[in-house]
């Protein structure tokens, strides 16, 4: 059975973080469904927003574990981030995928797709679409994941995760901390082979 996260088990180093989020369920007023790609951030390296220190766009990942750190990426599409470690450090999880499975009428309305589109798999493969797919707005900048609009829930045990560099960086593109659902047809994009984590 799915338990609910809590704020400490936002409390690990980032790419463990992620890792675990990895069959966990997202809702955002009940729209929503299965994580299947994230990347991990911490302030130690240089590709973190946290990177420079504390600024007032990226304050909510210098905040306390279990809350939502919003960004606009590229003027355009606002990203979701679960801050984790403990406070004052600068670390988060960016979701880049997830598999939808609750509220997909909206999600196809609010990324402008037709009612009857047919293949979702890309509905939220991306961060910003998750984004646009999810309602996510600077309304939701620093709000807790374990209230209202939020639902977090646990994966289950055993959930083959996979991982490998992460996508969209310049720098610290050596580290393999983007994290993913072996298998999954719902990804931003593939793993490499034979990249399990």
């Amino acid at each position: 059975m799915h338990r609910p996260l809590i704020p400490g088990d936002f409390a690990g180093a980032a790419p463990e973080v992620a890792s675990a989020l990895i069959g966990a369920t997202l809702l955002v007023d009940g729209v929503g469904g299965v994580i299947v790609e994230a990347e991990a951030y911490d302030a130690e390296e240089p590709a973190s927003h946290s990177y420079p220190g504390p600024t007032p766009r990226n304050r909510a990942m210098f905040g306390l574990p279990g809350h939502a750190y919003v960004y606009r990426s590229y003027g355009i599409h606002w990203c979701l981030n679960f801050v984790c470690r403990e406070a004052g450090h600068g670390a988060a999880v960016l979701i880049r995928a997830v598999q939808p499975t609750h509220g997909l009428a909206l999600m196809r309305q609010r990324r402008g797709l037709p009612e009857d589109h047919a293949d979702d798999r890309l509905l939220c493969a991306g961060p910003g679409r998750v984004g646009q797919a999810l309602g996510i707005t600077l309304a939701h900048y620093g709000l807790p994941l374990d209230a209202p609009p939020f639902t977090v829930l646990a994966a289950l045990a055993g959930v083959p995760v996979v991982s490998g560099p992460r996508i969209g960086i310049s720098k610290a593109v050596t580290l393999p901390w983007r994290f993913g659902l072996a298998g999954s047809p719902y990804l931003s994009r593939r793993f490499a082979p034979a990249s399990r984590a």
